[in-house]
């Protein structure tokens, strides 16, 4: 078993991971390792030889306790010397073509066991303290707690009750699943089912006879009038990637946790198949379930918010950038959306070119310009900003790079850019973006929100865009790692060719020595 601990130096700040028949060791300074041809020193002495010097002035409690520590050294295991101590310690290695220096590296398995690192998708913190003199200013109002991704699993502190069931509506080939699942939720799991009035109300399902117990025991609601937000403990969706989109619009605050089943054309983020659908509903009623938060965008979209200015465009081309003059009392936020995938910016049926501009945190970044008397900016169609889940719809078709859920990060992808050097960039998930009309647009914008409540944008209006606090807790089927880069393969056909055949015969005869 390996414990991470901190290695503390005069001049900076490092980790190394030690096992745990050292977590008596303090301080831990190393010394550099002996050169080619001289006899290494054991760990044990690099360990003792500082504390000898701060012997001094330490007090007899501290001495004791010191004493303690190397004594449970000397009870334990030798330390590892020579190459050993240097893999600890992430030196280099010498090496020399012998015969017994192979022999020494094939018997030491267990050595290279303690050394293998536990496995992180989050990197090792960052150290703190950058050469003899400088550090990070401490913030002590400031808390941030990082969770490793691979040890998120889902718990239950209560067991769930209400039970939400999203289907694709206007597929017939869905009914009989629907069915299916709502008897085995009610009569078996004796649980409360909620439905929405339209799925309810469809003809096939109404005639169905056979259904009409079950149907009699659902709890319907209608999108916009019925708020359950705070009643449903797990959704279940069957249908397409569209189906978990509508499942995550119907929570603008906390989701419940997301158990998506492929029954669509992509299903790109839906992980289960149905055909094992009893097992895997009670192992996520059971807990201990991978899951990938997967984070929102939150939208406020503000009218005549800006106070317009006569900022110069050749000041920005002269290398100074103009402030966004925002008032925060000024304008109406007329909504504000948790979004998924992306909110898409385009020129709408207009023939013109769209004409915005870019704010980050307040600051003006890109002019995304279309007048044609001005060639030094870029003309495009339009703009995707959206999240790592988002970055393999729409973004993927615009050329943007797929990123992984658990990637804290908002892309920013252009669509049609009249600009080969416009490319598509990925910004911190905590800054605000900001997108307006530029003032000399010749024309509005349209803005839409994972495809839907598409509205115009005119002269003064922004559009403000930040990484929501309510991520949509996905479960996994296997694991956050492998259900990715399975639906990669499988939906994308990610990196999918026809393999290079073998060569029958390996000699080339123009290789061949006469």
């Amino acid at each position: 078993m390996w414990t991470t601990h901190r290695k503390k130096q005069s001049s900076r700040s490092e980790y190394l991971i030690l096992p745990c028949w050292m977590e008596g060791v303090e301080d831990l300074e190393t010394q550099p390792s002996p050169k080619h041809g001289e006899k290494n020193s054991s760990l044990a002495e690099v360990v003792r030889s500082p504390r000898r010097k701060e012997r001094q002035g330490k007090s007899p409690r501290r001495r004791r306790e010191v004493k303690r520590s190397q004594r449970r050294l000397d009870d334990q295991e030798p330390l590892p010397c020579g190459r050993e101590r240097r893999r600890l310690l992430g030196q280099p290695e010498h090496r020399e073509p012998s015969a017994s220096m192979a022999e020494t590296s094939d018997t030491s398995p267990k050595t290279w066991d303690r050394c293998r690192r536990s496995h992180f998708l989050h990197g090792p913190y960052p150290a703190t303290h950058f050469g003899p003199k400088a550090c990070i200013l401490p913030n002590p109002t400031s808390v941030m707690h990082i969770q490793d991704p691979a040890s998120q699993r889902l718990t239950w502190n209560k067991s769930p009750v209400n039970v939400l069931v999203v289907r694709k509506v206007r597929d017939q080939s869905l009914l009989e699943p629907f069915k299916e699942l709502c008897k085995f939720l009610i009569e078996e799991k004796k649980l409360v089912v909620y439905v929405e009035k339209k799925v309810v109300d469809d003809a096939t399902l109404s005639q169905d006879e056979t259904f009409s117990a079950i149907g009699n025991k659902l709890c319907t609601f209608r999108e916009g009038y019925d708020d359950i937000s705070n009643c449903i403990d797990l959704i279940i969706c069957l249908g397409g990637d569209g189906t978990l989109l509508y499942a995550s619009s119907l929570f603008q605050g906390s989701v419940p946790p997301v158990m998506a089943f492929h029954l669509g054309s992509l299903g790109f983020l839906m992980p289960f198949k149905f055909e094992t659908y009893k097992t895997e509903v009670a192992k996520v009623f059971e807990g201990n379930a991978a899951i990938t938060l997967r984070s929102r965008l939150k939208v406020k979209v503000v009218k005549d918010a800006l106070q317009r200015t006569g900022r110069s465009y050749g000041d920005e081309e002269n290398g100074t950038v103009a402030q966004a003059e925002t008032d925060g009392d000024a304008g109406k936020v007329t909504l504000q959306l948790q979004v998924l995938n992306e909110v898409v910016v385009d020129r709408g049926p207009s023939s013109y070119l769209s004409n915005v501009d870019l704010y980050l945190d307040g600051r003006l970044i890109t002019s995304v310009q279309g007048d044609e008397s001005r060639s030094c900016h870029s003309c495009l169609a339009g703009v995707i900003v959206s999240t790592p889940t988002g970055s393999t719809a729409y973004a993927a078709a615009a050329g943007a790079s797929m990123i992984h859920p658990n990637v804290p990060a908002i892309m920013i992808t252009p669509i049609c850019p009249h600009s080969l050097s416009f490319r598509p960039i990925v910004v911190p998930a905590g800054v605000e973006l900001m997108i307006t009309l530029s003032p000399d647009a010749r024309n509005t914008a349209w803005v839409s929100f994972d495809g839907r409540k598409r509205q115009e944008i005119q002269h003064g209006d922004s559009i403000k865009i930040t990484t929501s606090c309510y991520p949509v807790p996905s479960i996994c089927c296997h694991d956050l790692v492998y259900d990715w880069f399975e639906s990669l393969a499988e939906c994308l056909h990610w990196n999918v060719r026809k393999k290079q055949t073998q060569l029958t015969d390996i000699t080339d005869d123009s290789d061949t020595e006469t």
